[in-house]
C-alpha cells in the first residue's frame, strides 16, 4: 500500500498536477488578498488610534490636517507612509519596531511617550528630509500653489524655500503634532555644546 502510494506520488497524473496548480493558485490569491487587507487596515486612522489615542491623536485631531474649512482630511498614513511600493514596504518594516516598542512597554503610556517624543520626532524629521518631504508633496507642491491666495509672509517663505531647495519639514515641524521639548536643540538636531 505504501509502495503503491509512493509510486503514485513519484509519477502524478495530469489530474493530480492540475489539482495541485489549482489549489496553489487559490491559496496564493487568498493569501495575497488577506495580506493586502491586513496591510490596508494598518494604514487606517482606527489602527493608529488603537495605540496613540492618549498621546498624538488628540493633537492631530486639533490640527488643520484633521478638521478644516475645505473638508480635506489627511490621515496618519498620508503623512507617515510613502505611497510608492518599495518605500512603503521599507517604512512598514521600520514601523514594526515602533509597534514592538509599544507592545513591550517602551512607549505604552503618555508619560513614556513624552519621554521619547524628541527622539521619535527627530527620526521622523530626518526620514522626511531625506525623501524631500514626499508625503507632504503628494498634496502640497510649490508649483501648484496659488501664491495670490497666501499671506505675504507665506509667499516669501515658500518662494525662498523653493529657491534654496528646502523641503516642507524644514519649516513645518509640529504642523500636526505638538513639538517635543526642544530645549538645548539647534536646527539640524544637534545638541548645544556646554558653555
Amino acid at each position: 500500500m505504501i509502495k503503491k502510494f509512493w509510486n503514485w506520488f513519484k509519477t502524478p497524473s495530469k489530474i493530480g498536477i492540475g489539482f495541485l496548480i489549482l489549489i496553489s493558485a487559490i491559496g496564493g490569491i487568498v493569501f495575497w488578498g488577506g495580506f493586502n487587507a491586513g496591510l490596508e487596515y494598518t494604514n487606517t486612522e482606527e489602527f493608529c488610534s488603537s495605540c496613540h489615542m492618549n498621546d498624538v491623536v488628540p493633537e492631530y485631531r486639533a490640527s488643520a490636517h484633521y478638521s478644516n474649512r475645505s473638508g480635506v482630511k489627511a490621515i496618519c498614513s498620508d503623512c507617515h507612509l510613502p505611497h510608492e511600493f518599495i518605500p512603503k514596504w521599507t517604512r512598514k518594516i521600520e514601523a514594526a519596531k515602533e509597534v514592538y516598542a509599544h507592545l513591550t512597554g517602551k512607549v505604552d503610556t503618555k508619560e513614556k511617550f513624552e519621554a521619547h517624543r524628541l527622539e521619535m520626532a527627530q527620526r521622523e524629521w530626518a526620514r522626511m528630509k531625506a525623501n524631500n518631504s514626499q508625503e507632504c508633496r503628494n498634496c502640497h507642491n510649490f508649483t501648484d500653489m496659488d501664491f495670490t491666495q497666501q499671506k505675504r509672509v507665506a509667499v516669501q517663505m515658500h518662494q525662498m524655500a523653493e529657491k534654496e531647495g528646502k523641503t516642507c519639514i524644514d519649516c513645518h515641524k509640529g504642523i500636526a503634532h505638538q513639538l517635543p521639548n526642544m530645549h538645548g536643540i539647534k536646527s539640524g538636531y544637534e545638541s548645544k555644546k556646554p558653555e
